[in-house]
């Protein structure tokens, strides 16, 4: 299991113990986590060419973390026990990897440029 499997599992358990109405933000990305999990691992990224994976793996990590984040400020302000701040505070990490994920993936940033040539170039000398 991958780290954000994991992690979204404890966030499911979490939830579950807490509220169920938001269980399926944490079931969703621990699905998405493994399906870009088994594609990384088999290569299948270099076979299906149709799909910008770094783009949509950058994407994918990207609305994990707002929707954590907007998921996790709603169950904290109704905090009824300790169950639902544990959840809270564990989806507020969880939107923190995840968009420090999302800032490593971002595919331009890998991106890297040719250095131009220093040499003359109107030929030998």
């Amino acid at each position: 299991m991958s780290s954000f499997q994991i992690l979204c599992l404890v966030i499911l358990i979490c939830f579950i113990a807490s509220t169920s109405a938001y269980v399926s933000l944490s079931v969703v990305e621990m699905v998405l986590a493994a399906v870009f999990y088994v594609i990384y691992m088999c290569d299948l990224n270099t076979r299906i060419g149709i799909i910008n994976w770094p783009w949509s793996d950058f994407f994918r990590t990207l609305i994990a973390a707002i929707l954590y984040l907007i998921i996790s400020i709603i169950v904290l302000v109704e905090h009824n026990n300790s169950s639902k701040i544990i959840a809270g505070v564990v989806g507020l990490i969880a939107a923190c990897l995840f968009g420090y994920d999302a800032y490593f993936t971002f595919p331009l940033k890998k991106q890297r440029h040719t250095a131009a040539p220093t040499g003359p170039t109107d030929g030998p000398v």
